[in-house]
């Protein structure tokens, strides 16, 4: 099975290219202010995996940080894209006409769509209601079709895990079934508080900040174990 090495080698990648785009970007603003022209643009010290200093997108739009973001984000959608491809393969060579291969495929392709259009339109200025929910819709569509796509992956992959136990470790297979599980429960949790920057006197924004990057962190790490999940063919 060429897919599974395929499968095991791009899905390292998946993870490391947006891991170190997101931290280099991070690392740029916050420590070498004098790449940045604009001075508005600079953050001092925060880690927001933990203080919520900052969203992504704020350490990520701004030049020269866009320089490295953009082209990262662009080849880790298609890597994503040969990614549900391949696992497609995978499937069939088990289970031919298997109930949940086209959802897999449409939801894991349309979510390296809404990537795509993500970074296209990140950082264009552009005082509008109608543009600002457009971004925001992309980016929430992007989380959505990636974690349905994981969740209907790893379903998949349960169902006929038997015919599995000689090409993986089980043991990634549940691990897998956990992440997405709290990422999806995660999700739901968030949802009420999306468009609100304020509960109670508490001050959410912060608080929204730390989730977007642990929760990023959470969506790529489904990679890293898929990489450890498949044993080399």
């Amino acid at each position: 099975m060429e897919q599974i090495n395929k499968v095991k080698s791009i899905s390292i990648w998946i993870f490391i290219v947006p891991f170190l785009a997101i931290n280099t970007c991070l690392i740029l603003i916050t420590q070498f202010h004098e790449l940045f022209p604009n001075p508005e643009d600079i953050i001092h010290n925060t880690f927001p995996y933990l203080d919520g200093g900052a969203s992504i997108s704020r350490t990520a739009r701004p030049y020269p940080s866009w320089l490295i973001f953009k082209p990262a984000m662009f080849f880790t959608s298609f890597l994503l894209i040969k990614y549900w491809l391949y696992n497609k393969k995978i499937i069939e060579f088990f289970v031919n006409d298997h109930k949940h291969k086209k959802k897999i495929i449409f939801f894991g392709i349309s979510s390296a769509i809404a990537l795509i259009i993500h970074s296209i339109f990140l950082g264009v200025k552009i005082d509008n209601d109608l543009f600002k929910l457009f971004r925001r819709v992309v980016m929430l569509s992007f989380i959505i079709f990636e974690i349905v796509a994981q969740a209907y992956l790893v379903a998949t992959f349960y169902s006929f895990r038997d015919k599995l136990r000689n090409y993986i470790n089980i043991n990634f297979l549940n691990l897998k079934i956990y992440l997405v599980s709290i990422l999806v429960i995660v999700a739901i949790l968030s949802i009420p508080i999306l468009n609100f920057d304020e509960f109670m006197g508490f001050n959410l924004k912060f608080f929204k900040h730390a989730l977007e990057w642990d929760y990023f962190l959470g969506v790529i790490s489904f990679y890293l174990i898929t990489h450890f999940m498949w044993k080399r063919i």
